[in-house]
């Protein structure tokens, strides 16, 4: 299967780093963009990895489901937080005076919402997973 990165196809659309959109065009500029990358994707066999906020997008899901499975990698707050060191930098949608926290908490029933399948395994398991889903295709 081929990989598609939407946030690499995002910075490479507008010439520029996810945070460098955010802080010169907001969010719903962001958002604009994301959909339409997302929206107009035309692949096959492929993974397609977006950013956390393509859940904001009923056109954008829509146009994933349509295509294919959703996935949901389920990640603990606690975890995405760890990760998360960069946030200043790092291209995150988070709305004006909203927390990490109550970003993560927004999105999970959206991501429940779309999803075909859970997975919140350590990733080797969760690849496992995903080629035994696949395979019932």
């Amino acid at each position: 299967m081929d990989y598609v990165d939407t946030d690499i196809l995002i910075q490479e659309h507008e010439g520029r780093m996810l945070q460098e959109i955010l802080d010169g065009e907001g969010v719903e500029r962001f958002l604009e963009v994301e959909e339409v990358i997302v929206s107009g994707l035309q692949v096959v066999n492929s993974i397609i990895s977006t950013g956390g906020s393509v859940i904001y997008s009923d056109k954008a899901m829509n146009t994933l489901k349509q295509n294919g499975q959703i996935i949901y990698l389920h990640v603990p707050y606690e975890e995405i937080k760890q990760r998360l060191t960069n946030i200043s930098s790092r291209g995150i949608v988070i709305m004006k005076g909203h927390s990490l926290q109550e970003v993560y908490d927004e999105r999970v029933p959206l991501y429940i919402k779309y999803n075909d399948a859970i997975l919140d395994k350590e990733i080797e398991q969760c690849i496992s997973e995903i080629i035994g889903i696949r395979e019932l295709e």
